[in-house]
């Protein structure tokens, strides 16, 4: 893949330039236009297939009066099931047509794709390659930056090294658009930047 060797390289050095350049200290990190590529030329194409947004449409229609209240009890259910592994809720989405082709993908791209899932216009999980910690995003920055503007930027969010697997990744997140080009959810993935 293309992006291999020379990412760590550009990782380093766009996670230092504001400590070495106070000038730049509100430049963008040099990482993310690799992660915003990656998006736009891989991931992208992978979640604008009509299955997913049949299945976008077919949640929107399900939900489409659902309360602030529900959302909360919603989210609460599934997160309860991650932390005591009772995982009715889950295992539901997670054995969908949406969810085992979200996990083909991450499984397919060598190490790159740690996590895809995509939400429905309220935020709400519709398809999720592996367990994600909340069935709502729509309180975080992967919703608040992309459909709450109606924007079509990829967001890139903070660069982390994650505690247990000392992986160094990254989330990006864009707006879901049907065929007419009106906003119907959000996809996120969280990339390895040390496996492009």
């Amino acid at each position: 893949m293309a992006y291999r060797g020379w990412v760590s390289a550009v990782v380093a050095s766009g996670l230092a330039i504001p400590s070495l350049l106070p000038v730049l200290a509100f430049a963008e990190p040099a990482y993310v236009a690799v992660v915003r590529e990656y998006v736009d030329t891989v991931v992208r194409p992978m979640v604008g297939t009509p299955m997913i947004l049949a299945a976008i449409r077919e949640q929107n229609a399900k939900f489409s009066d659902v309360s602030s209240t529900d959302i909360q009890v919603l989210d609460s259910t599934y997160r309860s099931e991650v932390e005591t592994g009772a995982l009715q809720m889950v295992s539901a989405i997670l054995s969908t047509p949406v969810s085992r082709y979200l996990k083909e993908k991450q499984d397919a791209s060598q190490g790159v794709i740690l996590e895809l899932f995509i939400t429905d216009r309220n935020g709400l999980n519709v398809g999720e390659s592996r367990v994600t910690a909340d069935f709502w995003q729509g309180d975080e920055n992967k919703y608040l930056e992309t459909f709450a503007r109606d924007s079509d930027e990829t967001f890139v969010d903070r660069a982390e090294r994650d505690e247990a697997t000392q992986i160094l990744e990254a989330q990006a997140s864009f707006t879901i658009r049907d065929e007419a080009g009106a906003a119907i959810g959000v996809a996120t993935v969280t990339v390895a930047l040390d496996a492009m």
